[in-house]
């Protein structure tokens, strides 16, 4: 799966790592929900870094359609309050 960080490029990872990125992304939703910076900011940190160690970054030049776009790392949580609701932004 073709996963996007926002200022950060384009990754390929492996779809077998979609359960523990959901299970950050949920957790991050729960932190959101509460209003807990610090634990959003620590989760949505995890989450970006588990992202660019475990995937494969694609050449700027390469222009693929991404499955899921994660938002930057210094989004606010105020910001995050529109994008981590529900389920969160990996589906399922």
């Amino acid at each position: 799966m073709i996963i996007r960080i926002m200022g950060e490029g384009q990754y390929n990872v492996k779809s077998s790592l979609f359960d523990d990125l959901n299970k950050i992304d949920n957790t991050i939703v729960d932190y959101v929900q509460k209003g807990d910076e610090q634990g959003y900011k620590k989760s949505l940190a995890k989450l970006i870094s588990m992202i660019k160690s475990k995937g494969k970054a694609l050449d700027d030049k390469e222009l693929v359609e991404s499955d899921i776009i994660v938002p930057p790392s210094d989004m606010t949580l105020k910001e995050a309050r529109d994008v981590f609701k529900g389920t969160g932004i990996f589906k399922g």
